[in-house]
């Protein structure tokens, strides 16, 4: 008897490139084996082996990567690639810049794995949702038609993690599953749906060449059943006095808000208990050819953490407890958190190294919600077309 008759089918197996801290690994769980990762900063990798180990881990640029270092045949090809050129803050380089461009390294591998007849059955790219518009909608087309050229009807979601943790992040993803492979109708929709398939996605596909958009799936997509925590559950209560702003500090940050951001303030203060809210600080251009710097803060969800990269962009945590209202950085177990992340998940022991391996990461319930209702369908029903043939 074999292993796998043995425990039962055999778990699918994925290649998870750009692959930071292993969040996608984290979200697809137990129920698959990780075939090969990649990753070319090395304090992500440490983060990486500390967590997973070293199996199948290979730190370096994508680039210098070929077909013979990848393991066997993958049911799914994940890459999270960098997103700096084509978000709002880049410089607009789009999939031609150095750090997007990694794009086309990715398919350069799939498509190498084609020809050796070991083509994924599933990929899955992810980015921020600046891709949709990028170069007036260039890029997005880029990313559809090198799926549809290297043999893959694709679909494309937005999905934002507040449906399932208390965070703000809308992320694009784009499924593609291999044109020879069977598809269910139950997994697609002859027409767009909500949440998934937002006004700016929709205007995306709609720009898209019609030959082109008649090879694209919606994908359908059902809504988590439970709603997220809230933030006060994620926030840790007990933190020293050496954490906190001093009360200066606190009123320095008050100062730099507007009449809306003050009403949520006092109407916390109103509340009673304890409220815990998010800040950050952001430069607005509220008069003509001049720019201001304002505190945003907001009491439901947190704003969509980044990469440290100065002090705006590290989040604050404001707590309110009748008229004490005191601030603090957020902490980098508290941003592992607000990724989905366990508390047993290690982090780099340098503070800017950890938030800058959650700011960049894939939030992890998104990936296993993908994985339960999207991709392990998709597989079930291959696995059923390959029987029958």
């Amino acid at each position: 008897m074999t292993e796998s008759s043995a425990r039962g089918p055999a778990r699918p197996g994925f290649y998870e490139f750009f692959a930071g801290g292993g969040m996608v690994r984290a979200g697809l769980d137990d129920g698959w084996r990780c075939l090969f990762a990649n990753d070319f900063d090395p304090k992500k990798a440490e983060a990486y082996r500390a967590n997973w180990g070293d199996a199948g881990l290979r730190v370096g640029d994508i680039a210098d990567l070929t077909v013979d270092d990848l393991p066997g045949a993958a049911d799914l090809m994940w890459g999270s690639f960098p997103c700096q050129d084509l978000s709002l803050a880049g410089a607009g380089a789009g999939l031609e810049g150095r750090r997007s461009g990694t794009f086309h390294d990715f398919w350069r591998l799939a498509r190498a794995l084609t020809a050796e007849g070991r083509a994924p059955r599933i990929v899955a790219v992810e980015n921020v949702c600046g891709a949709l518009t990028s170069g007036g909608g260039r890029d997005f087309e880029i990313i559809c038609r090198t799926f549809a050229d290297a043999g893959y009807r694709c679909g494309a979601l937005v999905i934002n993690a507040n449906l399932f943790l208390p965070q703000s992040r809308p992320r694009l993803f784009v499924v593609g599953v291999r044109e020879d492979e069977g598809l269910d109708p139950a997994l697609a929709t002859p027409t767009p749906i909500e949440p998934f398939h937002p006004a700016a996605l929709r205007r995306a596909v709609a720009r898209l060449p019609a030959a082109l958009r008649s090879r694209m799936v919606w994908w359908r997509l059902v809504e988590p059943g439970t709603p997220p925590a809230g933030l006060g559950a994620l926030i840790e209560p007990d933190l020293s006095d050496a954490d906190w702003h001093s009360p200066a500090q606190t009123a320095g940050l008050l100062a730099l808000m507007c009449p809306i951001t003050l009403a949520r303030v006092a109407a916390a203060r109103r509340a009673g208990g304890r409220r815990v809210g998010t800040l950050y600080r952001r430069t607005r251009g509220e008069e003509p050819g001049r720019k201001t710097q304002r505190a945003e803060a907001r009491f439901d969800i947190a704003g969509c953490l980044r990469t440290p990269g100065g002090g705006s962009s590290r989040q604050t945590v404001l707590v309110v407890e009748a008229d004490l209202v005191r601030s603090r950085l957020m902490s980098a177990r508290e941003t592992a958190r607000l990724m989905g992340l366990p508390d047993s998940y290690r982090l780099p022991e340098s503070y800017s190294a950890a938030c800058h391996l959650t700011g960049d990461g894939v939030a992890v319930p998104v990936v296993r919600h993908l994985a339960r209702r999207l991709f392990e369908p998709l597989l079930s029903v291959q696995g059923r077309v390959h029987k029958a043939a």
